[in-house]
Parts: structure tokens; sequence; C-alpha cells
């Protein structure tokens, strides 16, 4: 059964795009700091979270809807910012 998307005006759509985008690059900073550094089993974990939150936001940014990609990419952000503190 497909999921209806919530229907955002254009502003909205326009504001949860740059929210999107932001906590992408956040967390794209982050979890590059995580590469090439051994990481224990909790930090192993986090960096599998923020990058699945990471490709479920772009996935959800593809089909448009905005509401579910700014969601997980906000997740991504907070999981990837408490990666890289524990680095």
């Amino acid at each position: 059964m497909p999921q209806i998307a919530p229907q955002l005006t254009a502003a909205e759509a326009s504001a949860a795009q740059q929210q999107t985008s932001q906590s992408l690059g956040v967390a794209e900073r982050n979890i590059g700091a995580a590469d090439g550094k051994a990481l224990n089993a909790m930090q192993q974990d986090l960096a599998s979270k923020v990058r699945s939150f990471m490709a479920e936001a772009r996935e959800a940014a593809n089909s448009g809807d905005w509401t579910r990609a700014k969601n997980a990419a906000k997740k991504a952000e907070v999981l990837s910012q408490e990666l890289a503190s524990s680095l």
C-alpha cells in the first residue's frame, strides 16, 4: 500500500529541503571523521545507523517526501554527532 506523503506548501518543502541538506552535510563530515579509525562495537553500530538514516533521507528526498527526508537526515545528524564526540 503506497504511503501518502503529507502535502507541504512550497515554503515548507523548501525549508525541509534546506534542513535535509544541512543535516546530511553535518552527518557526512562526522562520518568522514570516523573513516580510517579503529571503531569499537558501539561506534561501528552508530556509524552503521548514520549511514542507514542518510540513505533513507536520500531515498525520501528522491521521491519528494521532504518530511521523511528531513526526519531521517536529522536522526543521521544527531547520531553522527554522538559518534564524532566519542572518537
